[in-house]
């Protein structure tokens, strides 16, 4: 018998959302996950893995994760699976209500080259609190409670971005040279993913067995090394769908599919929409 988890939340996915989740059964997210907006993902107890773009991070109690839209991520479970995390999701539109000309300044955090913000004991105790004090309000719902949560997310943003521009960055560490490795091995597909990408001949590329490669790719990032190839396909395509005038089959040859059809089966698979669907709902 599986054991649910303890979850609430508040708002909805096309405005503000906060979503609160309790776990203490092993959990690893089972779908591959990029969207188009902002998440911030805050550790209330508990340690995940967190592979975010091009590496891991071991996030722990107190960490605050910034994910910027169209970023490829994935939580894995690390030591014990107990942990509980608050999530928010906010978009363009929300984040110009809540700042206004202020906007681009509450964004530094998701713009860093690391996507982890650790701050000192006092800076943790104040973020705690505050989201303490969030949760609270969305679970007791007093009155007037509906307009915390944005003034909440705010003070968050604001605070963060205080800190980066009155910190230097910390120096990234990889856990393993393997972490390491594999890390530069996501770079080399980023950066050749229009291409044909074998595993052998990547493995190859690297010096690495493809039985090894394939093992530590999945163990590592929580993607298969073909999944991986593929949803960086698909995010790419999707942006060249929304920001440029190519056509679909040009777009197709852009990203690595010699074959229309698989490319178009693909595409909707994992957005639910044909790419001629996806360009008109964006444009």
């Amino acid at each position: 018998m599986s054991i649910q988890p303890d979850i609430y939340s508040f708002g909805s996915i096309s405005d503000l959302y906060i979503e609160y989740t309790k776990r203490t059964a092993p959990y690893t997210m089972e779908y591959n996950h990029y969207h188009d907006y902002y998440e911030i993902y805050y550790m209330l107890s508990g340690q995940r893995i967190y592979f975010i773009r091009d590496r891991s991070y071991s996030v722990e109690q107190g960490d605050l994760v910034f994910i910027s839209k169209h970023e490829l991520h994935k939580t894995m479970q690390s030591g014990d699976a107990a942990h509980e995390r608050i999530i928010i999701h906010f978009d363009d539109a929300m984040l110009s209500k809540l700042a206004g000309v202020h906007a681009n300044f509450l964004l530094t955090p998701f713009e860093q080259q690391s996507h982890i913000i650790r701050m000192p004991m006092q800076e943790q105790l104040a973020t705690a609190q505050l989201m303490s004090r969030t949760l609270s309000e969305i679970r007791q719902q007093p009155a007037g409670f509906e307009l915390f949560p944005a003034f909440a997310v705010t003070e968050l943003l604001l605070s963060a971005a205080r800190h980066i521009q009155q910190h230097e960055p910390v120096p990234l560490h990889h856990a393993t040279p393997m972490h390491a490795k594999i890390s530069e091995v996501i770079r080399y597909i980023n950066a050749h993913f229009g291409e044909m990408l074998r595993l052998d001949e990547v493995a190859k590329h690297f010096f690495i067995s493809p039985y090894y490669l394939s093992r530590m790719f999945k163990e590592l990032t929580g993607f298969t090394f073909s999944d991986y190839i593929i949803l960086t396909r698909m995010k790419e395509a999707q942006r060249l769908l929304r920001e440029s005038d190519s056509s679909i089959t040009d777009i197709a040859a852009a990203v690595g599919f010699d074959n229309f059809s698989h490319f178009g089966k693909t595409f909707k698979k994992i957005t639910r929409l044909s790419p001629r669907q996806y360009r008109k709902q964006y444009r």
